[in-house]
C-alpha cells in the first residue's frame, strides 16, 4: 500500500494538472465567451478523446517494454527500446496530424453537431489536432520517465505548464479576442513546453538512456513488440471512444443547452476521476516491473491494495457530487442558468454513484496490460463501446438527458463483467508461464 501510494500520488497530481488544461479552457470559455461557445468546445470532447486517447494509449503501451527492460536490469536493451519508441512516435505523429486536420470538419458534421456551434467546434478541434506531435512528445517522454521509477518529475513540469496555460488562455481569449481557437492554442503551447522539459530532463538525468549511435538503428523485432503493446492500448481508447462519439451524437440532438450541461459535468467528472487514472497507470508500471523482475507473487498484493484505495475514494467522490455539484457547475455557467446547473449536478451524481466499477476498470485493465496481455484491454473497450452505443441509440432518444447520464456508468459495468474473469485467467497463465502460486 505504501509503495503504491508513493508512486500513484505524484501521478495523481500529474493527471489533475492534465485535466487542468481542459478545465481552465472550459471555465474561461464558458465565463467569457458564453454558453454556445462552451457547447462548441464540449461537442468536440468525444472525437478529441477518440484521437488524443489513441495517442496517449500508444505511448502508454510503448512504456511497458521500457519498464520490463528496466526491471530486468538490461540497460542496452532499454536504450534500444527507447530509440525505437522515438522512431515509431515520430511516424505516428506525422500520419495522425495530417489525417485528423483534414477530416475533422466532416467528422463534426457526421456527429450532427448543432449548426449554431459547428464553426466554433471546428476552430477548436482543428488546432488541438494540429498539436498532436506535442501530445506524443509529452506522453512518450513522461511515460519513459515513469517506467524508470520517477513519477514525480513529469508532475512538476505539468504544474508549470498548467500555470502557463492559464496565462495564455486569458491573453489569447480576453486580450487578443481569438475566441475558442485561443483556448486550443493555449493548450497546445503549454503541453509542448511540458514535453520539451520532460525530454531535456530525461536526457540529462538518466545516463543509461544516453543512446549510442548503433543503438539508434531501427529494429523490426523491437518495433513489432512495441506496436504489439502500443497499438492495442491505443485501440482500447479509440474503441471506447467510438461509443462516446455515438453517445455524443445522440446528446447533440437534445440541443446546445444539453451539450453545455454534459460539457461542464464531463470536465468536473474528468477531474474527479483522476485518482482512478493514477491508480491505473501505477498498476501498469507496477505489473510491468514485477513481471520483468520475476516477482509474480507481489502482483496480487498490489491489486488488493489498489482496489481498497479505489473503493474509499469512490465514496468521497459521490459526496462531493451530492453536496458540491451545483457549486462546481457555477465555475462554468452563470448562476442564472438554473436548469443547466441542475442537469450538471444530476449528471455528476449518477456518474459518481458508479465510480467503484470505474475504479475496477482502470486498475484491472492497466494491470493486465502491464503484465503483457494488451488484447484483453481491447476486448474490454469493445464492451464499453457497445454499452455507450446502446445508450446513444436507445436510451437518449427515449428518456432524453438521463440517457446521456447513464451512458458511461453502464459502460463501466459492462467492462467489469469482462475484466474480472479476464484477470483470473491471466493469473493462471502467469503461474504456468513463470511459476509461483495462486496468490498472484
Amino acid at each position: 500500500m505504501k509503495l503504491i501510494l508513493g508512486f500513484s500520488v505524484p501521478l495523481l497530481f500529474g493527471f489533475l494538472f492534465q485535466q487542468f488544461y481542459s478545465l481552465v479552457d472550459t471555465v474561461i470559455v464558458g465565463r467569457f465567451l458564453g454558453t454556445d461557445n462552451l457547447a462548441a468546445v464540449g461537442s468536440t470532447g468525444s472525437v478529441n478523446f477518440l484521437i488524443i486517447g489513441f495517442c496517449m494509449g500508444i505511448c502508454g503501451g510503448f512504456s511497458i517494454p521500457v519498464s520490463h527492460k528496466f526491471g530486468a536490469g538490461d540497460q542496452s536493451g532499454l536504450r534500444r527500446v527507447v530509440a525505437n519508441c522515438v522512431w515509431l512516435t515520430a511516424a505516428f505523429a506525422v500520419v495522425m496530424t495530417v489525417l485528423t486536420t483534414l477530416l475533422c470538419r466532416p467528422i463534426l458534421v457526421a456527429m450532427q453537431t448543432p449548426e449554431n456551434i459547428l464553426d466554433g467546434a471546428y476552430s477548436y478541434i482543428w488546432v488541438i489536432f494540429l498539436g498532436i506531435p506535442v501530445t506524443f512528445l509529452y506522453n512518450m517522454t513522461s511515460g519513459v520517465i515513469r517506467a524508470m521509477g520517477d513519477s514525480r518529475t513529469p508532475v512538476i513540469f505539468l504544474v508549470l505548464s498548467s500555470f502557463l496555460n492559464i496565462g495564455l488562455d486569458l491573453f489569447f481569449i480576453i486580450s487578443l479576442h481569438w475566441g475558442v481557437q485561443g483556448a486550443a492554442w493555449a493548450t497546445v503551447i503549454s503541453q509542448g513546453v511540458s514535453g520539451v522539459c520532460c525530454l531535456l530532463y530525461m536526457i540529462r538525468k538518466f545516463e543509461m538512456l544516453r543512446i549510442r549511435r548503433e543503438e539508434w538503428a531501427p529494429n523490426r523485432h523491437l518495433m513489432g513488440m512495441l506496436c504489439g503493446m502500443g497499438i492495442p492500448m491505443g485501440l482500447q481508447y479509440s474503441i471506447t471512444a467510438i461509443g462516446s462519439v455515438i453517445l455524443q451524437s445522440a446528446t447533440n440532438t437534445l440541443g446546445s443547452d444539453a451539450v453545455a450541461a454534459v460539457t461542464a459535468a464531463g470536465r468536473i467528472g474528468g477531474f474527479l476521476a483522476c485518482p482512478f487514472d493514477a491508480m491505473g497507470s501505477t498498476m501498469a508500471t507496477y505489473g510491468g516491473q514485477n513481471i520483468g523482475a520475476g516477482k509474480l507473487e507481489r502482483i496480487g498484493q498490489g491489486l488488493k491494495s489498489c482496489v481498497l484505495l479505489g473503493a474509499g475514494y469512490s465514496v468521497i467522490a459521490l459526496g462531493i457530487s451530492i453536496f458540491g455539484g451545483s457549486a462546481l457547475a457555477t465555475l462554468f455557467l452563470d448562476a442564472s442558468e438554473k436548469a443547466i446547473i441542475g442537469n450538471v449536478r444530476l449528471f455528476l451524481i449518477i456518474s459518481t454513484s458508479f465510480y467503484f466499477p470505474l475504479a475496477l476498470v482502470n486498475i484491472i485493465r492497466f494491470l493486465i496490460q502491464g503484465v503483457g496481455f494488451p488484447t484483453f484491454a481491447i476486448l474490454a473497450g469493445v464492451f464499453e463501446m457497445a454499452a455507450r452505443a446502446l445508450a446513444g441509440f436507445l436510451l437518449v432518444p427515449n428518456i432524453g438527458f438521463i440517457g446521456s447520464c447513464l451512458g458511461s456508468p453502464i459502460a463501466w459495468v459492462f467492462a467489469d463483467i469482462f475484466l474480472i474473469p479476464a484477470y483470473f485467467h491471466v493469473k493462471k497463465v502467469l503461474v504456468r508461464r513463470i511459476g509461483g502460486n495462486e496468490r498472484c
